[in-house]
């Protein structure tokens, strides 16, 4: 039964606080996620801009600007649009597999670095491109440096934050991508009113978000596991203490040395993630990412501007509405990370699912009655487009206390060190290809899904949904060296557990019937 909730004696509880330090530190890492969100922000705003359309796709711009009476959910289906989107998804999906081997190798620091220096080369050709040849090269260095930042800073926060306020410091992250899809929102509202020269300033301004990253990976420390996973144990051992804000670190600091004892018996930690083992975390690799796209949010927050304009806003009301969103988005990530160490995150993930799968359904059929199955209609009236924009919003808000952050979260946090890189790179790497692939077919699905195309992701979210209750034990409150112990006490996948895997110093257990989900609480 789903529900059972064990009781562990025995368990550790680390000593250490929330220093300064280590808040700060965090802080700087999560703006990792700014290059992220800029970019998923102003790739939708730019795509609407009619100089750019006009110079880049004048098909497209001919098609929505001169065609007045052509289907509404039809205007901006484009291959080549679409592309100029993806390709930085799968260009992300290729750098995340290199940058799994700079993660484990050279550290979490240098694959940030990596990450700041590709995105700005690839803001900078982007904001001088001639052709759509000079926007797609400009679009996969965006994509390289996406995918080295997004394997290494989610991995880099789970590593360094004291275990009690890991959801929360980790959630930083997310919350960065959301400023960064604000912030992109906001530049394209002003920068559309310039002509010729907005759409270049929007691109161009993603430079700014990658200088940050670059200089803020070279003053980060390194985290205690990736110094000891590199050889240094005597400066890990400084460094922990200083992290933590206590000299008395010995019990986490073994552990640390124990999990990387065990992870150089590993040659090959790609291999080593098809053993039976990590099933689990398999499976969550996958799974996680995968549903976390097809919640539909990418629906909203890429196309924001076009899916607007298509319900009939005019260009910089559509702009405007995208920006309310983007202020949504921030507002209720701030709800996750103050809830997420204290609800946990399968209330979160639950609770997010049923709000989202409400407002899909309640905007496909507003969208549905208007347009019907044509696409035709005439302009909106204004208390329409309001309740539409009012449930995208609902939408959104759920969306950014849920999947959004969790969906980075929760892998970071549960991988032992032998495969975390490598599973943290099938993680993005999942996370980008279906990015890519929503990316590249939403304009073409909701030419032919008409309003449809909302209620296929709301039955997404009810598998989804089904998956977090049965399959997902809740993580709140384990260290991040101890969570084989969730696992072994889940009623479906302690099977795949052994015995001799569980922590070092171990844990005694008694299985309880209780209401924490599969929690393994510590009795003290």
């Amino acid at each position: 039964m789903p529900a059972a909730g064990f009781v562990t004696k025995g368990g550790k509880e680390y000593p250490g606080k929330l220093t300064p330090y280590v808040l700060a530190t965090c802080i700087v890492a999560a703006m990792g996620g700014l290059i992220f969100g800029y970019d998923i922000g102003i790739s939708g705003g730019v795509t609407s801009m009619p100089d750019f359309l006009k110079k880049f796709f004048p098909s497209v711009y001919r098609k929505e600007a001169l065609d007045k009476s052509t289907n509404q959910y039809c205007k901006f289906d484009s291959v080549t649009l679409t592309l100029f989107t993806s390709s930085l998804y799968l260009a992300a999906l290729i750098a995340s597999i290199v940058a799994s081997y700079v993660t484990r190798k050279l550290g979490r620091k240098l694959s940030m670095l990596f990450g700041g220096i590709l995105f700005c080369a690839g803001a900078l050709i982007n904001a001088f491109a001639r052709d759509v040849a000079m926007l797609i090269v400009g679009r996969i260095l965006l994509g390289f440096g996406v995918g080295f930042a997004n394997q290494s800073v989610p991995l880099y926060l789970s590593e360094m934050a004291p275990y009690k306020y890991r959801g929360s410091l980790n959630i930083g992250f997310q919350l960065s991508i959301c400023i960064g899809i604000l912030i992109a929102n906001i530049l394209n509202y002003f920068f559309a009113k310039l002509h010729d020269l907005g759409w270049r300033l929007s691109l161009g301004g993603a430079m700014v978000p990658a200088i940050i990253i670059s200089v803020g990976s070279l003053i980060l420390p390194d985290t205690p596991n990736s110094l000891i996973e590199r050889g240094k144990p005597d400066e890990a051992m400084q460094k922990l203490k200083r992290v933590r804000g206590i000299d008395d670190v010995e019990d986490e600091f073994n552990d640390l040395v124990a999990a990387s004892e065990s992870s150089k018996k590993v040659d090959n930690p790609w291999r080593n993630l098809l053993q039976r083992k990590y099933r689990p975390h398999l499976t969550m690799a996958i799974a996680i990412p995968f549903f976390q796209q097809l919640t539909g949010i990418n629906v909203i927050m890429f196309y924001a501007p076009v899916l607007f304009k298509t319900i009939g806003f005019k260009d910089n009301a559509s702009l405007m509405s995208a920006v309310i969103t983007g202020g949504v988005n921030v507002l209720a990530t701030l709800v996750s990370i103050y809830g997420v160490d204290k609800w946990g995150r399968r209330f979160l993930f639950l609770e997010g699912g049923v709000q989202m799968f409400i407002c899909q359904i309640v905007v496909a059929i507003f969208i549905g009655v208007k347009f019907g199955v044509s696409g035709n209609a005439e302009n909106l009236p204004e208390w329409y487009a309001i309740v539409v924009v009012l449930f995208i919003c609902i939408y959104v808000a759920a969306f950014a206390w849920s999947w959004g952050p969790l969906g980075w979260l929760v892998p970071s946090e549960i991988f032992p060190l032998e495969i975390r890189s490598a599973a943290q790179s099938v993680n993005v790497s999942v996370n980008m290809f279906f990015t890519f692939v929503i990316a590249q077919v939403f304009l073409t699905m909701l030419c032919h899904f008409k309003f449809g195309l909302f209620l296929f992701f709301a039955f997404f979210v009810v598998i989804m949904s089904v998956f977090v209750y049965f399959f997902l034990p809740e993580t709140r409150g384990i260290p991040i060296e101890e969570m084989s112990i969730v696992w072994k006490n889940h009623w479906y996948w302690g099977k795949y557990i052994p015995d001799d895997d569980l922590p070092h110093g171990g844990y005694a257990l008694e299985m309880g019937k209780g209401s924490n989900n599969g929690q393994a609480t510590k009795t003290v």
